[in-house]
C-alpha cells in the first residue's frame, strides 16, 4: 500500500444552508450545511460531505486549521 502526500485544502463553510452540497471556487470549496455551528455538529456534518465528495474514508480528513471557524483548512489523506 502505497501513501502519497496529503492535500490540504482551504474550505469556507455555510451553516444552516437550505440542502448539503459542495461548490468548487477557484481557490477553495465552498460546503454548505444544514447543519448547526453548535458543539461540532457542523465539523462533523462537513467531515461527512466531503467523504462523500472525495469518496475517501472519515479517518483521511483531517481539520488542521479553524474548528471554530467557518473558514477552515483540510488536510485529505489519500491511500493508493
Amino acid at each position: 500500500m502505497l501513501m502519497r502526500m496529503p492535500k490540504i485544502i482551504r474550505v469556507k463553510v455555510i451553516t444552516r444552508a437550505k440542502q448539503n452540497k459542495v461548490v468548487e471556487d477557484k481557490d477553495f470549496l465552498k460546503v454548505y450545511l444544514n447543519a448547526p455551528p453548535q458543539k461540532g455538529k457542523a465539523n462533523k456534518r462537513m467531515i461527512e460531505i466531503l467523504k462523500e465528495f472525495f469518496k475517501l474514508k472519515k479517518s483521511q480528513i483531517e481539520i488542521i486549521q479553524g474548528k471554530f471557524s467557518s473558514q477552515k483548512l483540510i488536510k485529505i489523506n489519500e491511500i493508493d
